[in-house]
């Protein structure tokens, strides 16, 4: 039998801010972009996926959720993943990260 008294327990404390994200209710198509999405209407929706962002009760945790696992794609915390890697080469450097977020 396997000893699992080492194991550590439950990470869902870790994940419930989930619970509370505004984008649960949202298309999941608005967070990210398909592919040959390009200039007006990829800025549209990266704009639409911010607004639900800029009023989501759990922003922070999200952003710092998608920095912390290097998330390589669509808009997390209201930082789209250029914004997002732009804001890790400056933590990188010592400066805050920049949560610019529609308002």
């Amino acid at each position: 039998m396997t000893d699992v008294s080492r194991l550590p327990g439950a990470f869902e404390h870790c994940w419930q801010w989930q619970i509370h994200a505004s984008c649960r209710t949202a298309d999941s198509g608005l967070f990210f972009h398909p592919p040959g999405e390009r200039n007006p209407a990829h800025d549209d929706r990266d704009a639409a996926a911010k607004e639900v962002c800029a009023r989501c009760p759990v922003r922070e945790a999200c952003l710092e959720h998608a920095l912390r696992t290097r998330e390589p794609y669509g808009v997390w915390g209201g930082l789209s993943a250029e914004e997002r890697a732009a804001a890790l080469r400056a933590r990188r450097r010592g400066a805050p990260v920049r949560r610019r977020v529609a308002a």
